[in-house]
């Protein structure tokens, strides 16, 4: 089991930066890699970035490309998630997400059936 809590999420005005946190724990051996995803009220949950665990580039929703950086400290067992240039339109529930499935193409981060664990979330309101 892989446990994950995120933390960081608030209240920012349009334009401002957060940055959120996934500590994991557990048999995080066994993760293959952490992404990020979020729920807007009313939406689906939609996948947002990604990041191996042994290292790489993220990947990204192009919605967040250029605005978002993923990143993870191994040795603290925690992934990050930068966000910059803050929209309204971002205001969500963000989760992030371990996955044990390698990645065997770009649109693989997106799959939701192939993160086995999910932290509870952390809420992220951006206003106007």
């Amino acid at each position: 089991q892989v446990q994950l809590v995120e933390s960081g999420g608030g209240l920012v005005q349009a334009g401002g930066s957060l940055r959120l946190s996934c500590a994991a724990s557990g048999r995080t051996f066994s993760s293959y890699a952490m992404g990020w995803f979020r729920q807007a009220p009313g939406k689906e949950r939609e996948f947002v970035a990604g990041i191996r665990w042994s290292g790489g580039s993220g990947y990204y929703a192009d919605s967040v490309k250029g605005r978002f950086t993923i990143s993870r400290d191994t040795a603290k067992n925690t992934g990050y998630l930068a966000m910059n240039s803050l929209k309204p339109e971002d205001t969500a529930v963000y989760y992030c997400a371990a996955r044990t499935v390698a990645i065997t193409s770009g649109s693989s981060w997106k799959s939701q059936g192939s993160y086995a664990y999910w932290g509870q979330g952390t809420q992220v309101t951006v206003s106007s």
